[in-house]
């Protein structure tokens, strides 16, 4: 099930609401968002809700066993630690493990293929933050079982994040409330959501395939650029839409998550993009790998790329996902290395120019799984291509659909800006009624038509998934 879907939001939603509502106490409530977790998740893959029990079960005993076992608790937190990851492996990477294997060393291993269970990666990593958490004692142990689970399957964020830590909902399990503003906010986030999702980001995925979703050799040079531009905002729109889907309904349900980005296309360098981007990730990388020694000591900077080299390999089994890492990773250890003092001596256009280009040639290792396309890439990219007489500069298709998507371009480039919420500050933070009055009716009006819009939209398309979804 996928939330940009009139399904969920028209049956399944109301239904969990009504029944959440109905609940006398938050026992009962607890359970009914279980039950609806369960539902959610298995409603298109029913068998891989036995590895998410499992998975909930284990890490739920790993913790308990830590906490009457304190001697043992590092034999302990590895067991648990190696079984997460030997399940993703299994699931995600063995058969790119093989295919690597095999074109090493010339072998015909029989690549395994193995259908990977949507959001493994995400469930995964929270359940190794708790058992880590639990090792170091920032958390208490949850007892029940049936808590842990809520944690483990709650389904705003199971699919596709953001990885939300225990120590971020421990206390909420148990004690929570919702009030009107809660449910306002909630709902204005899962419409702003689904319309970043429908009207955004599926539009502008549109004009990635007709350019990317082919051989893409002689796609001219601001073919390419203007492609792999629209790219990147569509991966931003896609995800930061499911993040906001999925505070939105943490927030209705009396769950605050942590924001997963913060309009990260404004950064002046690659490390501030990364504060801003995939936010849920990136510190849990941080603090979880980065300071583990490497060969027994602190290595800074064999960290950094083991910790570079991990977010690539999270994203997809692939050697793309792998250099998309290291090639961030590098960028982090240059401007580290430069230092941050001579880095604010550049002038703030330069900064701009540095990293979106940083940024925006790293989207395009992202797209291409296929080696051959992702050399091509380059090519086109950097005019090599063009002056091999292979590709022109543009052609009258590219200006073509940059005439056509003008406005929705220019539309998701403002979107991607701290512009709407600043007007949104203004008016709902404002001290004078009127003002206040203007811009609660007003976001009321603006919420409802882009509701209608995005349904409407909805109504002839047969799936929406999330790009993260496969990650």
């Amino acid at each position: 099930m996928v939330f940009a879907d009139l399904f969920f939001i028209y049956l399944f939603l109301p239904l969990c609401l009504i029944s959440y509502l109905l609940a006398k106490n938050i026992k009962a409530k607890n359970i009914v968002l279980i039950v609806f977790s369960i539902i959610f998740y298995a409603w298109g893959e029913p068998v891989w809700v036995l590895l998410l029990l499992f998975s909930s079960v284990m890490n739920w005993y790993a913790g308990i066993l830590m906490e009457k076992h304190r001697d043992k608790g590092k034999l302990i937190v590895g067991i648990a630690i190696f079984i997460n990851l030997a399940f993703l492996f299994v699931f995600k990477y063995s058969g790119f493990f093989v295919e690597t294997v095999n074109g090493i060393t010339g072998l015909k291993i029989p690549v395994p293929n193995i259908v990977m269970p949507i959001g493994i990666s995400f469930f995964t990593f929270q359940a190794i933050s708790y058992v880590l958490d639990c090792y170091w004692e920032n958390v208490k142990v949850q007892h029940a079982y049936h808590k842990f689970l809520l944690y483990i399957s709650l389904f705003p964020q199971l699919i596709a994040g953001p990885i939300v830590r225990y120590s971020v909902i421990e206390d909420e399990i148990d004690d929570r409330k919702t009030d009107m503003s809660d449910v306002c906010e909630g709902a204005l986030r899962v419409i702003l959501g689904l319309a970043k999702k429908v009207i955004l980001a599926n539009n502008l995925w549109a004009i990635v395939t007709a350019f990317f979703g082919k051989d893409i050799t002689g796609l001219s040079f601001v073919g390419t650029w203007y492609t792999v531009i629209v790219y990147s905002l569509y991966v931003y729109f896609d995800f930061s839409g499911y993040s906001d889907i999925a505070i939105g309904l943490g927030r209705i349900f009396g769950f605050h998550f942590d924001e997963n980005f913060r309009h990260p296309f404004i950064s002046k360098t690659i490390a501030e993009f990364w504060q801003r981007w995939h936010i849920s990730l990136g510190s849990f990388f941080r603090d979880y790998l980065l300071y583990v020694p490497v060969f027994g000591k602190n290595r800074k900077y064999l960290s950094l790329f083991l910790v570079w080299f991990s977010t690539g390999i999270w994203h997809g089994a692939a050697w793309n996902y792998i250099i998309w890492g290291l090639y961030f990773g590098s960028f982090i250890f240059f401007e580290q290395k430069l230092g941050k003092k001579r880095i604010k001596k550049w002038p703030d256009w330069w900064k701009h120019i540095y990293t979106k280009i940083v940024i925006i040639i790293g989207f395009g290792i992202f797209y291409f799984e296929d080696l051959s396309q992702l050399g091509i890439f380059f090519t086109n990219l950097f005019g090599i291509s063009m002056m091999t007489g292979v590709s022109e500069f543009s052609d009258i298709v590219v200006w073509s659909s940059m005439r056509n998507n003008l406005f929705l371009v220019i539309a998701a480039i403002l979107c991607s800006m701290p512009i709407l919420p600043k007007i949104k500050s203004f008016f709902l933070e404002s001290k004078n009624d009127a003002i206040y009055a203007v811009g609660r009716v007003g976001s009321l009006v603006i919420c409802m038509g882009l509701l209608i819009i995005l349904s409407i939209l909805l109504v002839d398309s047969t799936n929406n998934p999330f790009l993260y979804f496969r990650f």
